[in-house]
Formats: C-alpha cells, structure tokens, sequence
C-alpha cells in the first residue's frame, strides 16, 4: 500500500520527507541525501515499464496511474511516495483510489511564499509564476526530456491542489501547515510521526533522541549547506545557464510580508481570499 506524502510545489514536500526518511529509515535519525530516495516520486517513466502508452501525449500516462499502483502493491509493502498531483481524476482516471492507498500527509504552505519559491525553481516572472499558481489546468513535467511526458503531474492551482486532498473521503489525511512545522518543528515532526506509527500499526512509542536527530540534520541550513558542498538530487538544470538551480533557496527567510512585490501581494490575496481565511493565513 502506498503512503502518499503529497503537496503543491514547493510547499515543503521536500523537507518534510527529508525529516520522515530519516526517521524511518537510518539508525540514528541523521539524515544523509541518500535517504531521501526512500521516498520516491509517483509518477515516474520507471513505473510505467511494461505498459503501452504514448509518451509524446501529455495525459496518456493517467491511465495507468492505477494500473501502475497495482503493480508497486504486488507486494503487499507499505511504500512512502511523494507527489504533486491532485487527488481527482483526469479523463475519468482516477489518480488513485483506497485500494492502493493506505494514508496521506499533505503539507499546505501559504501562497504568497510560495510563488517566490517558484519564480526561482521555474525561472519565471512574478506575472508568470501568478499564471501558475491560479492556473486550473496546470501540469508539471520533466522539461528536460522532450517530447517525453511520462512523469506527467496534474497539480492544477493552488487552492484546487489543496482542497482536492483535504476534503477527499476516501483515505485518512493529515494535514500540516509549512509554517506549523517551521516554528514547532519537533512538535509537529513528533505528530507525524505518531500518526504514521498509528496508520501502520506500529505499537512502539516515538524514539525522541532519533526524532530530535531528524530535526537537527534536516534544517534548512544544513540541508543548504549539503547541497553546496555535494549537491542534491532534486535540483534542476536552468533552461538559461549551464548550471543547476539551487533547490534550497530562501527557506525561512521567505517572508512574503517583507520581499513580495505589493502588486502581486494584492493579486494573491484577493485570487485566494476565502482559502487564505480557510486556513487562517492573515
């Protein structure tokens, strides 16, 4: 059964699998980059091995979303996954459904942080990452790979990402806040954790050294420092220089209060009103 780790982009999903994987799956909690692929991306080209599709047609994978589930639950394995698709259907595919699914954590991050961190990963304009992120029919693929889209992720805006995980029914979600998790990082790291132990029905307690060994080795500015020393493997090449792009950029210091320009703050607020409201960002 797969244990989704999803998101919108950029939201913290990266992290928040840094401090799981860490727990979950070294000795003593510290985290080192390698860990991190415990907890793969769903969907890739490699989970579609052995089917027939058309990699040149944007959605054609979608078909095989279940069918490609199936195949990883064989097994009878609990998995970690991460993703960015929405939890709905795309030419009335589901994404996937309770019978591949045993559980979600969702991590929401606020909106007028969030398009910052988009402008640089995507390299695009203020105006540009505002299409992005209010646009319904958003996809994300590897655009390295032309005229490949088997990686296709349906993310659609923001507030749809989001609202499509959290008022699903089908399987049990948990829904965390970047910035909960940013300001109380052992507490809310702690939950998380028990929930998962819940969902698995394990009967140990939570390993508070190995948990605070989680927390210290996956802070923003030591998963920065790494990637500056030895690279990472989630880190992009820029469509405009040879180079990759750094995948850890602003962290907590992207205080959309402080560096968003007042237009857009203005256009992000009214878009996404009610939802700002919703989760109680002021």
């Amino acid at each position: 059964m797969i244990f989704w780790i999803a998101s919108y982009p950029k939201s913290g999903n990266t992290w928040l699998r840094a401090l799981i994987s860490s727990y979950f799956f070294s000795q003593d909690g510290n985290f080192s980059k390698d860990l991190i692929k415990n907890i793969d991306q769903f969907p890739e080209k490699i989970h579609f091995q052995g089917f027939r599709y058309n990699q040149k047609a944007v959605t054609d994978t979608s078909k095989l979303w279940i069918k490609a589930q199936e195949k990883i639950n064989k097994d009878n394995k609990i998995r970690f996954f991460k993703t960015h698709n929405i939890f709905g259907k795309i030419n009335d595919q589901p994404f996937t459904d309770k019978k591949n699914s045993i559980a979600c954590i969702y991590i929401v991050r606020d909106p007028r942080n969030v398009i910052t961190s988009l402008k640089n990963h995507y390299e695009l304009s203020y105006d540009e990452a505002f299409d992005f992120i209010t646009n319904e029919r958003r996809y994300i693929y590897d655009q390295h790979k032309k005229e490949d889209y088997s990686d296709f992720q349906f993310i659609g805006s923001w507030k749809t990402n989001f609202q499509s995980w959290k008022y699903q029914n089908e399987i049990p979600i948990k829904f965390v806040k970047y910035e909960d998790l940013l300001c109380k990082t052992y507490s809310i790291s702690f939950q998380i954790i028990e929930y998962i132990n819940e969902i698995l029905k394990k009967k140990e307690k939570v390993d508070k050294k190995k948990l605070e060994n989680a927390v210290k080795s996956t802070s923003f500015d030591k998963l920065k420092k790494e990637e500056s020393a030895k690279g990472f493997s989630e880190s992009i090449l820029s469509k405009q220089k040879n180079k990759k792009i750094p995948f850890f950029f602003l962290g907590p210091k992207n205080n959309w209060k402080k560096i968003l320009d007042n237009n857009i703050q203005k256009k992000l607020s009214k878009n996404f009103e009610e939802n700002l409201k919703e989760l109680f960002y002021t």
